[in-house]
């Protein structure tokens, strides 16, 4: 049965693998936020940690099999010096509205030099040339096509100093009956080398480059999936559950449970005393937990276990010490 978030493992692997490995030899001081975002701070020369966000967020929706998708990029510095409203001649203005209205790759940034009444502004001129570079090195990072110079975007936050970017899913795909999920963008960030300074009481300078994940959005585009697919969406990924039908039956189930933990097999059982058997059941039913394993004084007495499946409620018996090897069994087949 589907997991969410619980996602499937190598999507997770994908996130996790970028997320928490260390940074490069040469990256002293780098600094990276280990959860749903991910940020490089330390002085380095241009746009390579800024090409690297943007290949470790690749890597990411790539891995997590949302389907195709495409990161819109900007320059803030540069569409600020383009839309500022005072100091524009009206010849410039009407040449916003057309860079406004394209998006590409490095063809634009040329066209873009190409103009002189871009390329005589030295800020947007240096914006330029960052940008150049930043596209050759996400050639070399193979992700050039995903990657769309867009003057349209705007990021809401006013700390951002120099490239932004979001992702956003492209047309998913959709089976019959299924509704089109517009959920915006499910990844975003940028370059923000004034904020850390604003909290240092010397105001000391610290660049800084990062992206962060979507979490909720993507959660809820496995979720809606899942159900149009009919299938049920669990919140745990527990294998087996631990029950009884008996009081004071607690020491058997923790046995019982040390002895599956030690299998590798990933165990619960309600923090009670004396938990009714059928608020066991329906527990597993509502959360998707396909085994439970039943103990009771009948059992212990014959040195048998039952394995209930929760799907079908069909119920056998088995002889202790076969547990284990069972329990694997059925999950290896499932």
């Amino acid at each position: 049965m589907p997991l969410l978030g619980l996602l499937p493992r190598r999507a997770w692997a994908a996130l996790l693998s970028r997320l928490l490995r260390p940074p490069c030899a040469s990256c002293t001081g780098a600094v990276r936020c280990q959860s749903q975002d991910f940020d490089i701070a330390g002085q380095f020369d241009p746009m390579i940690p800024d090409a690297e966000c943007l290949k470790i967020m690749c890597e990411i929706l790539s891995g997590l099999q949302l389907g195709d998708f495409l990161i819109k990029m900007a320059w803030k510095d540069v569409r600020h010096e383009m839309v500022a409203k005072k100091g524009l001649a009206p010849e410039v203005a009407d040449r916003i509205g057309d860079y406004v209205q394209c998006h590409g790759g490095v063809s634009l940034v040329e066209q873009m030099f190409q103009d002189p009444r871009l390329s005589q502004n030295k800020q947007a001129l240096e914006g330029l040339e960052d940008l150049k570079l930043l596209f050759e090195y996400l050639n070399l990072f193979g992700i050039a096509e995903k990657i769309s110079f867009d003057l349209s975007l705007a990021r809401g936050l006013d700390y951002y100093t120099g490239v932004i970017y979001e992702a956003v899913l492209l047309q998913t795909p959709t089976q019959a009956g299924e509704e089109p999920l517009n959920v915006g963008s499910v990844a975003a960030g940028g370059r923000y080398d004034g904020l850390v300074g604003m909290f240092d009481p010397k105001g000391h300078k610290v660049p800084c480059v990062g992206l962060s994940i979507g979490v909720e959005r993507i959660f809820y585009i496995v979720e809606q999936r899942m159900k149009t697919k009919g299938e049920k969406v669990r919140t745990t990924e527990t294998q087996v559950f631990v029950a009884t039908p008996q009081k004071n039956f607690l020491q058997e189930r923790l046995k019982l449970i040390t002895e599956l933990w030690d299998a590798g097999i990933k165990a619960e059982m309600l923090y009670k005393n004396n938990p009714k058997l059928l608020t066991q059941l329906h527990y597993c039913e509502s959360t998707g937990i396909p085994l439970v394993v039943i103990i009771g004084e009948q059992e212990l007495k014959e040195g048998i276990i039952k394995i209930r499946s929760v799907a079908s409620r069909e119920e056998v018996a088995i002889k202790r010490e076969n547990l284990v090897a069972e329990i694997q069994k059925r999950l290896f087949e499932s």
